[in-house]
């Protein structure tokens, strides 16, 4: 009963008996209570890295909803095409996402407070962090069609197309950590530094090969246009990161 009634029982695998194992929520297969650190500390981890790649594809949606939708009501057209919008949906996010399942535990996991029992996972400001996260990308990918679309409509579409890819490429390093990404390292989960190049080469084929142009609907873009593209595109690391600044020194003063 006592087993039952805890909100993690505990049974030994080793000495324990068949009963208490299976009314335990755990067992300790090497009946070392050190292990249940180690256990909670990945079980931490994942937890986090859940609500990362959630908030991460969240945020991108709704980036790309907001585009749609203002650009509907201020110019009656929609930079991004359906192809645009399932190639991002199924190139550009889904690789990054996947790799941010298996970041690595941040070095404070175990110094955060027990979260409660009942809490959503859009607690801790995962819902926030996506709406906010979400009209940037709305924003940076409306500027990029303004700025084409006073050369032509295609261009326009094109520009904001390679802005959103990119963008939220950019982006999916930023949801590695809380903390600066500066001071956790570009290169210290190699599958997303894998996936980050894998979709940027998958876009780069997209927007500089003839062919595939045709499809997409693209056309070649100038170097200021290049140039544009890329301002706007890594836009999202700096808003993060001044974001993250400030957080931090919020939370050391209390």
């Amino acid at each position: 009963p006592a087993l039952k009634a805890a909100d993690i029982g505990c049974a030994m695998g080793i000495t324990g008996t068949d009963v208490a194992k299976n009314a335990a929520d755990m067992t300790l297969t090497d009946d070392n209570f050190a292990t249940i650190v180690d256990a909670a500390r990945e079980g931490r981890g994942i937890y986090d890295n859940i609500r990362k790649a959630i908030g991460f594809l969240l945020s991108c949606n709704l980036g790309e909803i907001l585009t749609v939708f203002i650009a509907m009501l201020a110019w009656h057209k929609s930079p991004l095409l359906p192809i645009h919008l399932l190639w991002i949906n199924l190139v550009t996010d889904s690789l990054p996402a996947l790799a941010l399942g298996v970041e690595a535990p941040e070095q404070d996991i175990m110094q955060r407070p027990p979260r409660r029992r009942n809490e959503s996972v859009f607690a801790g400001g995962v819902g926030i962090n996506a709406l906010w996260q979400g009209v940037m990308f709305g924003v940076l990918t409306l500027i990029a069609f303004a700025i084409g679309k006073q050369t032509s409509d295609a261009l326009g579409s094109t520009m904001a197309f390679a802005t959103l890819a990119i963008g939220q490429l950019v982006h999916a390093m930023n949801m590695r950590s809380s903390h600066s990404l500066f001071k956790v390292g570009f290169h210290t989960n190699l599958y997303m530094v894998g996936a980050f190049f894998a979709s940027l080469a998958l876009l780069m084929a997209v927007m500089l090969i003839p062919a595939l142009q045709g499809i997409f609907s693209l056309v070649t873009m100038t170097g200021a246009a290049w140039g544009a593209v890329a301002g706007l595109s890594l836009a999202p690391l700096l808003i993060t990161e001044v974001y993250k600044l400030i957080r931090w020194m919020i939370n050391k003063r209390k």
